[in-house]
């Protein structure tokens, strides 16, 4: 075994890709499983069939490769395939929870540790979250032949589980018995750990353009390494749970989801919970009957009558209350629901729910904000949605479909660009409020840019226009410094193309950065954080002071502006 994992751990030193550290990892866990097969009582009855990488950083799908016994090359997620990928979100809660490998007997529906002394009966344990229990799960399982399953944990430095290795194989002789897992489980887990740190840190195989459409124009790197996995997710009827920052797009990602999935001629509804109350949530998603409450003066279907036959998007989960939570539960576990007032039974959802989310929702449900029986049915299908300073190469892209989409709005025949200044502005800039804010600047700029457009069939955004845009979001320092100091050196510049400032003007800035510290500091306090401690002891301080003012003084003339704003701390020190 030694000289195996020897072997191994040379391979993946030499591996450039995760795709390359996938495959030895699954080559080599087969290989095991499959020597265990050949000397079991199963020999010849038993098929090893395919190993499966899951890579979930975060609790968040990134990578999903598999590889079929005997085959040379693993294969990305691809959406025909998705089925023959996707796993049990009850095994992988069970991997995250005891942090060592389960066996799952299929027929049975039995999930076992194999820690020992850490039994779980079937189920028991399925009933906790039950995902796997879920007939989705259990068809995924059966359809491709699949009777017996053992998930191994991937385990980063310092043992926090970031994904799984899940191996199938076909034996209906040991349902109901012990299969071959347990027997090598100590050599499978020193692979795993071996294997783990590679697969976790190893980028992905650069991929092929990707084909951008209007439900998303717009793909960057990082995102392109997430569509093969979306594209298996939108295919599946189970809930897919959208995670990430406030405007990065996730309702237009799932939008995309639905126009790639079986019900795309249904129809796409959106609940967004923060504009609705709380004491409105259950009827916004189920409907109400006439008098069913006070202003109830007519009959209203909800959002998941209005789903029907296509997908529901619901954002902002955490904002559900706890007991429009136990209706949404039901919902998703029995697929039935019952309008406010309706008296008559239950309705039938004929529905695909994804569900979006800017929330830690495990820590909501360890701070009883949110049930954890729901948590487990919403994050079947989990995927981050990364923020756009994530996504820094995407910046330009989108800035061009913006302000394109903002012109042809008003102007059909037109055009509209920005300048390599201008997106070289916008890429430097921190997005804390992600695309909705990116929009904002953009729509913006556009319109000072068609301030003074001349009626010309072109509209150029300069950089002049953005940086105007961007000193409107509010004062410097809620910006990062160095954002705040490029819209500074630009708004520079703009003044020196119109009035020809000389560079040492530019000293201001110290002028303006010490008179600004001793107002707000206090001289003392100011002096030593800026560093200047020195000047205190040797009594300079108040020179330097009015040097630097002076110079803030001599900018102020150059733009023909009267006055000193920091004539009064010169004045307290005579």
């Amino acid at each position: 075994m030694h000289e195996s994992l020897s072997g191994l751990v040379t391979a993946l030193r030499e591996a450039k890709h995760f795709e390359e550290a996938a495959a030895l990892a699954l080559r080599r866990t087969m290989d095991v499983a499959q020597e265990a097969v050949t000397s079991s009582r199963y020999a010849g009855r038993a098929r090893l069939l395919r190993g499966v990488v899951h890579l979930r950083p975060g609790d968040a799908y990134r990578r999903l490769v598999s590889l079929e016994h005997g085959a040379e090359q693993a294969r990305l997620a691809v959406p025909e395939e998705g089925a023959a990928l996707l796993t049990s979100a009850t095994a992988w809660r069970s991997v995250v929870r005891y942090r060592r490998a389960v066996s799952i007997d299929v027929n049975l529906g039995s999930l076992e540790p194999h820690a020992e002394g850490a039994q779980v009966e079937g189920d028991a344990a399925l009933a906790e979250g039950g995902a796997f229990s879920s007939h989705e799960s259990r068809q995924r399982f059966l359809g491709r032949q699949a009777s017996h399953v053992c998930v191994l944990p991937l385990r980063a430095p310092g043992g926090e589980v970031e994904g799984m290795i899940s191996l199938e194989a076909d034996c209906p002789a040991a349902v109901g018995r012990e299969f071959v897992w347990r027997e090598r489980d100590e050599e499978l887990r020193l692979i795993t750990d071996v294997v783990a740190p590679y697969l976790l840190a190893l980028p992905a195989r650069p991929v092929d353009a990707t084909e951008v459409d209007e439900f998303l124009p717009v793909v960057g790197a990082s995102m392109a390494g997430l569509l093969p996995i979306l594209r298996v997710f939108a295919q599946q009827e189970e809930t897919l749970l959208v995670s990430g920052a406030t405007g990065a797009g996730k309702s237009r990602l799932a939008r995309w989801c639905h126009e790639r999935s079986p019900r795309r001629a249904g129809p796409f509804e959106v609940l967004d919970l923060v504009t609705v109350p709380e004491e409105l949530q259950m009827a916004e998603l189920f409907g109400w009957r006439k008098g069913a409450f006070t202003g109830a003066t007519r009959d209203a279907v909800g959002s998941v009558a209005r789903a029907e036959g296509g997908t529901l998007f619901i954002d902002e989960i955490d904002k559900l209350s706890l007991k429009a939570q136990a209706g949404l539960l039901h919902l998703l576990e029995e697929r039935g629901y019952r309008p406010l007032g309706e008296t008559t039974g239950e309705k039938r959802a004929d529905v695909r729910f994804i569900i979006g989310t800017n929330a830690d929702l495990l820590g909501a449900v360890r701070a009883g904000r949110f049930r954890e029986d729901l948590y487990y049915r919403v994050n079947v299908l989990p995927i981050r949605m990364p923020s756009l300073d994530e996504r820094r190469d995407e910046i330009p892209l989108w800035a061009r479909y913006m302000v394109d989409r903002r012109h042809r709005e008003r102007v059909p025949s037109g055009s509209a660009r920005l300048t390599p200044g201008a997106e070289l502005l916008l890429s430097g800039v921190s997005w804390p409020g992600n695309l909705r804010q990116l929009d904002n600047i953009v729509r913006r700029a556009y319109t000072l840019a068609m301030v003074g457009h001349g009626g010309s069939g072109e509209v150029v955004l300069e950089e002049q226009h953005v940086a105007q845009a961007l000193s409107y979001e509010g004062p410097p320092g809620t910006r990062p410094l160095p954002e705040a100091l490029k819209v500074a050196a630009l708004a520079f510049v703009q003044e020196a193309q119109r009035r020809s400032l000389d560079l040492d003007l530019a000293d201001a800035f110290r002028g303006f950065v010490l008179g600004t510290a001793v107002r707000q500091l206090g001289r003392d306090e100011a002096f030593r954080v800026l560093g200047r401690e020195s000047l205190l002891r040797n009594r300079n301080h108040h020179k330097a002071l009015r040097r630097e003012v002076e110079k803030v003084d001599a900018l102020l003339k150059a733009l023909g502006e009267e006055g000193s704003p920091f004539a009064e701390l010169l004045a307290s020190e005579e």
